[in-house]
């Protein structure tokens, strides 16, 4: 489904990342993880078309995704900030977003995801009443929506309290037709819905199972597996 090869990216002089190979499978479900400046975000904006590839190949769904071609509406992006329209309702917020494309809203479908989401006894209040969970919830409804098959998230937990983790993390787990790119640095989060984790450190990308992850780590920190 995603495929890196041999990515290179800088800024100016700086190098960020060093001939990046990465291959996530159909259905996989990988985290990106790394240090603040490791290039999660780089990685992230090369994938999405919001930086040119100078160097390397990336490709979705087996076709070309650099340069002017890209293969459009295979993935959908969940920010870790998603802006949503505070004075409207969850569900004027759906169709909103549903309409950014140009097409009539399918309002069977949006009533669908917000029952997936558990929003919709609250698709008729205002947005600025939901709490954090609730905000993050409806932000992930709306990226669902776009019914692509690659979804890519960007700490879609940050800042929740444990019971907004919990619920966005238990909608994830219903996801069994995505592939999901899922960048986070709450290992207790990874283990509970990731099969695999890409590491990034100094320049450099290695891609490991969950279970092959914490062995790691924990040999690195002197702790008996």
């Amino acid at each position: 489904m995603i495929g890196i090869q041999q990515l290179t990216q800088m800024y100016g002089t700086k190098l960020v990342l060093d001939h990046v190979d990465l291959f996530i499978a159909k259905n996989e479900v990988c985290a990106l993880i790394g240090r603040n400046g490791a290039g999660k975000s780089t990685l992230i904006n090369c994938l999405l078309g919001l930086l040119p590839v100078k160097k390397g190949k990336i490709t979705i769904n087996d076709k070309l995704a650099s340069g002017k071609k890209r293969p459009l509406g295979d993935i959908a992006y969940l920010p870790e900030k998603f802006a949503l329209y505070p004075t409207l309702t969850g569900m004027e917020n759906m169709i909103f977003f549903a309409q950014v494309s140009g097409k009539k809203a399918d309002e069977e479908r949006i009533a669908q995801i917000l029952q997936s989401v558990r929003l919709w006894d609250d698709r008729n209040a205002p947005v600025k009443s939901y709490s954090k969970g609730m905000l993050q919830r409806l932000g992930l409804a709306i990226t669902l929506y776009q019914d692509a098959p690659i979804l890519i998230l960007d700490e879609p937990t940050s800042g929740l309290d444990p019971m907004g983790r919990r619920e966005v993390l238990e909608v994830l787990r219903s996801l069994h037709d995505k592939t999901i790119l899922l960048s986070s640095h709450h290992m207790d989060e990874i283990k509970q819905i990731c099969s695999h984790v890409a590491f990034l450190n100094e320049h450099k990308l290695e891609k490991y199972t969950v279970e092959d992850f914490m062995k790691q780590q924990n040999l690195m920190e002197g702790i008996p597996s």
